[in-house]
This record gives C-alpha cells, sequence and structure tokens, in this order.
C-alpha cells in the first residue's frame, strides 16, 4: 500500500512562509536539493493544490536549460516533469505536465489512489496538507526545518482538535543547518 508523505520546509518558528509567500529565508543548497531528488524520485506521484503547482509550473519546466542552476537543481527539473502530478483545485482549467485535476480532496478516492501499485505519494502545499491532516490521510512527515526565526506568516500545521502521536522515524542534520525530521503514523493508528 503506497502513503501519502507530507514534504514540507519550515521555519524554525513554525512557518511555510513569511508575509506576502515569501521563502528567501529557505536553505536550499546542493546537499539539501540532492536529498529531495533521491526521495522525490522514488515518490509514485505528487499531490499539491493550485498555488503550490503554478509555483513549480512556473519554474521547473524549463529549469534544467538554465546554465546558472546547480547540477541538484537541473536534475530535479527532469524529475518533476516526469512524475504524475494531481493537482487540487476548484478554479483551476488545465495544467500540462503530466498532471490531473481534482477539484476536492474525497476521502475514498485517496484510499483507492493508495492501493494502487507504485511509489508513494509526495504531499505539498499547506492548504491542500491541512485537509488531508483533516481526513486523517498523511502516514509520514518529513519537515525541513530551518534555521531561521521569520515572525508570522502561513503556519505549517493548522489548529486541530484532536491528537496524533507520530512515531520518530529519522533525524537528520544537514551542512547547511537545516533539520530533517521525519515521523510516522504508529502502526496501531488506522488511517482515517
Amino acid at each position: 500500500m503506497r502513503r501519502i508523505v507530507l514534504m514540507m520546509s519550515v521555519s524554525l518558528d513554525g512557518f511555510i512562509e513569511g508575509h506576502r509567500q515569501r521563502i528567501d529565508w529557505h536553505r536550499v543548497d546542493d546537499e539539501l536539493h540532492t536529498h529531495f531528488n533521491d526521495r522525490l524520485r522514488a515518490m509514485g506521484a505528487f499531490l499539491s493544490g493550485r498555488v503550490t503547482h503554478e509555483l513549480m509550473a512556473g519554474f521547473w519546466p524549463t529549469a534544467d536549460s538554465d546554465p546558472s542552476l546547480t547540477g541538484p537543481m537541473r536534475e530535479f527539473a527532469a524529475i518533476w516533469r516526469e512524475k504524475p502530478k494531481i493537482v487540487y483545485s476548484r478554479t483551476l482549467e488545465s495544467a500540462g505536465w503530466n498532471t490531473t485535476i481534482k477539484r476536492e480532496v474525497v476521502p475514498d478516492e485517496i484510499r483507492e489512489l493508495t492501493a494502487q501499485p507504485g511509489g508513494d505519494l509526495a504531499l505539498g502545499g499547506a492548504d491542500l496538507a491541512a485537509t488531508f491532516m483533516e481526513h486523517d490521510l498523511v502516514d509520514e512527515y518529513h519537515v525541513c526545518v530551518h534555521p531561521v526565526l521569520i515572525g508570522g506568516g502561513k503556519p505549517l500545521f493548522p489548529a486541530a482538535d484532536t491528537d496524533r502521536p507520530l512515531r520518530l522515524i529519522e533525524t537528520r542534520a544537514f551542512g547547511n543547518g537545516v533539520v530533517l525530521l521525519r515521523y510516522e503514523r504508529p502502526a496501531d493508528a488506522a488511517r482515517g
């Protein structure tokens, strides 16, 4: 069974982006980007919301033709183009680059998707992640904590009325000060 894996970068104070969608505080160097590539290459598909998809589609389809980008960044462009993508949007009319548009998150459809063969499913975007968490559909959390306090913006985790116990399965410190915290749903915690 495929797993839903939330993969996000966050500031030490818990924000995925600063005010006005600012993400220039992200510390993604070649070591970290290589890690992302290794994880994402094995995924079966990318799941994202419209905003995240449009940001990605605005840069990655041709990024490998930019000679100023590093090798890991150029490598990710091919990974992104070739990987199947599902974008959840009520307004997006069309999307290229191997992308399927879904109008809403339907838990039974997600369960059917995870029952299909193939690699795990990478979930990105805070709003979509909040919806998946609301339906208790996230199996793993890969949170890269960047060594910066940004003081405000969009938080990674929305307020919730229930606890969700998790089990730590990996930590890794990168040379640039970013720390990966990887958690999974305990085996005895059934998916919603």
